[in-house]
């Protein structure tokens, strides 16, 4: 008898317990249900509409052609060279920015006078709307006849070259990273901000130099702070759209489209419903397999440096 009431708590506690998860739980399931709606239940139906051959310039011509969407857009030379631009511009944009950011934020780490007004001045590009910004690179500083880098580089006998159509990658590049290197200074400024003086004041007291510092204990410190950067930049930036239809419609031709832009050139030009759903299902499979293992080593580097402070 004893050992029967001994017992009898136990399923009453683990009810309790479950009884409080479902209690605390309970507010998020409006939010979660909103998700799934607003995001699982259209990829779901992408995911149909690409096992199907459907051009709106056909009617009559929807059939089901299983997996023959997916091994068209393989075997697809521009959205090959689709992806290649896409991967171009993502490792272009997110390392120049990074590589600008860190420096930005060693000197800003500094104190001078007017730190604060400097410090608002870089962080704006960074609030500036991406059309904006395209607008404002493709007519202030590249237009051939009054853009201001023509007339920089007129001593250099470049002064009339027209590089949003001559040099379409690099012009869209260039406008990315003016745009993002603000958001790569701020993660690495909190990164340095967070940084031990007294490590410093060690390194300083040994003899060691500001580059011997910076490589042996500074970087290290960063490294977490840079991965959190690089991923969430190419996160961002391998969705670039608005920049490029704004500068340079994916031309000449498709030479300057990203898989976002021809995705949308394929369905609201070409209306081919059934490819351009498989390439934007091929795009999402990728960017979350990426994006997973990329956090899966972020994750790893910041619980072995907690493991190291404990």
């Amino acid at each position: 008898m004893s050992a029967a009431t001994g017992t009898a708590p136990a399923p009453r506690a683990r009810a309790a317990e479950r009884a409080q998860g479902w209690a605390l739980r309970a507010p998020l399931l409006p939010a979660l249900v909103f998700t799934v709606v607003v995001t699982q239940l259209p990829f779901l139906v992408t995911v149909f509409y690409s096992l199907q051959s459907w051009n709106l310039l056909r009617p009559g011509s929807r059939t089901f052609v299983g997996p023959a969407n997916y091994l068209a857009v393989f075997t697809d030379a521009q959205f090959l060279g689709a992806a290649s631009n896409t991967v171009l511009f993502t490792a272009a944009c997110v390392l120049v920015s990074m590589a600008l950011g860190v420096g930005l934020a060693m000197l800003l780490d500094r104190r001078f006078p007017g730190r604060g007004v400097v410090r608002t001045l870089l962080i704006t590009p960074f609030l500036i709307i991406p059309v904006a910004t395209a607008l404002l690179w493709k007519t202030t500083m590249f237009d051939p006849v009054f853009g201001l880098v023509g007339f920089v580089l007129t001593p250099f006998g470049l002064g009339d070259v027209d590089w949003v159509s001559q040099y379409p990658l690099v012009s869209v590049v260039t406008a990315m990273v003016w745009q993002w290197t603000p958001f790569m200074m701020l993660l690495v400024l909190a990164g340095l901000q967070s940084q031990g003086r007294d490590v410093i004041e060690a390194g300083q007291v040994d003899g060691a130099s500001r580059w011997q510092m910076f490589v042996g204990i500074t970087l290290p410190h960063l490294r977490r702070y840079i991965e959190l950067g690089v991923l969430l930049g190419s996160i961002y930036v391998v969705n670039t759209f608005d920049t490029i239809y704004m500068m340079t419609q994916g031309g000449p031709g498709t030479a300057s489209a990203n898989l976002p832009f021809y995705i949308y050139q394929r369905t609201f030009l070409g209306f081919d419903i059934g490819q351009s759903a498989a390439m934007g299902v091929v795009v999402v499979v990728g960017t979350i397999i990426v994006a997973t293992l990329a956090l899966r080593l972020i994750f790893r580097s910041f619980m072995s440096a907690q493991e190291g402070i404990s």
